[in-house]
């Protein structure tokens, strides 16, 4: 595929989930270390362009935990460590970017992050993170149902296994917008 150019004044840059709890997993394909820095330099590329970027995080002590056949956490178990939902220093936040804490799998249900989009005229949402098919997807396919254009960095991402992660990559972002590698994104 070519490279996507995008308008930085309506483009955010949405990172999902880089936080202590969550990049000390094992991932597959791409491992939580390469997806952090990928998601690290794609911000300071966003930053350089005076484009927004956002990072989401999940409270997982106040996690809403569906009634499901699989929970996040079984009952009984011990709750997560205090710094668990802290980003992970590597994945470079810094003081001019967006923080947003949700408490379910995605980043938009109890939270202000269609304000800030909206707010910044932002049209187009490019996500990265961990985990594809579980925080990335949730987010993303709202993002599409509000009305954004979504584009899918398929390397700044990663799932707990492969083919969850390529299933997803494969057969569903093709239906919500556009799968793209980081270094296919440039901001004009």
């Amino acid at each position: 595929m070519d490279c996507l150019n995008l308008s930085a004044q309506s483009s955010a840059l949405v990172l999902i989930d880089l936080q202590q709890a969550v990049v000390g997993r094992t991932l597959q394909p791409t491992s939580a270390s390469d997806v952090v820095q990928r998601c690290r330099r794609l911000a300071e590329l966003f930053r350089q362009k005076s484009a927004m970027v956002v990072y989401v995080r999940v409270d997982l002590a106040n996690f809403r935990s569906p009634i499901a056949d699989q929970a996040l956490r079984p009952p009984g178990s011990p709750p997560p460590p205090p710094n668990a939902s802290e980003l992970v220093p590597e994945a470079g936040f810094q003081s001019g970017d967006v923080l947003i804490t949700k408490r379910f799998w995605g980043a938009f249900g109890g939270t202000n992050l269609e304000n800030e989009l909206r707010q910044r005229g932002i049209e187009t949402v490019v996500f990265g993170g961990i985990a594809t098919n579980f925080g990335v997807e949730s987010t993303a396919r709202t993002a599409a149902e509000l009305g954004f254009n979504v584009v899918f960095l398929e390397d700044a991402m990663s799932s707990m296994e492969a083919e969850m992660h390529r299933f997803a990559v494969e057969k569903i972002f093709p239906r919500l917008g556009r799968v793209r590698k980081a270094e296919q994104i440039q901001l004009v």
